[in-house]
């Protein structure tokens, strides 16, 4: 059995039918996390609208075996479902961010962190059991400024297995490579973790449909190193996110590879400033709907 089949049977599903013992076990655990006040490390969710995914999340991250003190916090970003309902349920600490979009909900929970290191968690997302530890060991090491690591997609009907395989792993071919010049351009918000102070240097930029999370390991870029974690044990599980907008696995692939290509020979040479796209600049509210779902 695969290590995140038990947190399927909530994933996506209605939190009233959760089982009692679930629940009762995540409450349990936030509870007694809640008492860390020195926290050495902050694991941070953002939720927009994941009142059927934020159960899945929470309980693979109480799951995490840590050997340090760490605390769990949620931003609820405008969510119009029963996220916060969920949230008081489940007894997490959280925090309302009312400006609207990942930018401002990673801000929020970076200016409420009480943790030396920082991990940012995605609630559509279901991390491993030493997830928080790979990364906050490699945090811990002199001269690194962020760590990132690896996502798997959650298998479902729609999606070929075999599909998702080869376009994982060439996916993470072309990350590894990009990764040697260019590790900004890796990063996903899902899977980050960096040094909180120095976060709050830079801060998360708002301005930007996606993206917030690779901007601020540009912007820490030249005051430490960017570590990618090759590991499973920090290889997460995810949803489909851009992949079902792209409308199929292969229409994901074709857009992707298209772009490796064109991209492909200044992949080798190291960057340190980019270019906004205007189509990823916020500049209406339907810019704002649109930073979650293209995510």
């Amino acid at each position: 059995m695969k290590w995140y089949s038990k947190y399927l049977q909530v994933y996506e599903q209605p939190f009233a039918s959760a089982p009692p013992e679930v629940v009762g076990f995540v409450k349990k655990k936030l509870r007694k996390l809640s008492e860390n006040k020195q926290p050495l490390a902050s694991v941070v969710l953002i939720c927009h609208n994941e009142e059927t995914r934020l159960l899945s999340c929470l309980w693979s991250l109480c799951d995490n075996e840590c050997d340090f003190p760490i605390e769990i916090l949620a931003v609820n970003n405008n969510s119009t479902d029963r996220t916060e309902a969920v949230m008081q349920q489940l007894g997490v600490t959280y925090f309302n961010e009312t400006k609207e979009g990942p930018g401002h909900a990673r801000q929020c929970g970076l200016n409420q962190a009480k943790g030396k290191y920082h991990i940012c968690i995605d609630t559509d997302t279901i991390y491993p059991s030493r997830y928080i530890k790979t990364h906050v060991k490699q945090l811990m090491k002199p001269g690194v400024a962020c760590t990132f690591s690896l996502w798997s997609f959650i298998p479902d009907e729609r999606h070929s297995a075999t599909g998702l395989w080869w376009y994982e792993a060439l996916r993470d071919l072309h990350l590894r490579i990009q990764s040697i010049q260019r590790p900004e351009l890796c990063v996903r918000g899902m899977t980050f973790g960096f040094n909180t102070e120095l976060g709050r240097k830079f801060g998360f930029r708002t301005d930007i449909i996606r993206g917030e999370d690779g901007s601020l390991a540009l912007a820490m870029k030249p005051y430490g190193k960017l570590v990618f974690i090759h590991s499973g044990k920090a290889r997460v599980m995810t949803g489909y996110g851009t992949l079902n907008n792209d409308g199929s696995l292969f229409n994901s692939f074709k857009t992707r590879l298209v772009k490796a290509f064109k991209g492909a020979g200044s992949m080798f040479t190291r960057k340190n400033e980019y270019k906004d796209e205007d189509n990823n600049l916020i500049k209406n509210k339907c810019d704002y709907d649109n930073a979650y779902s293209l995510r």
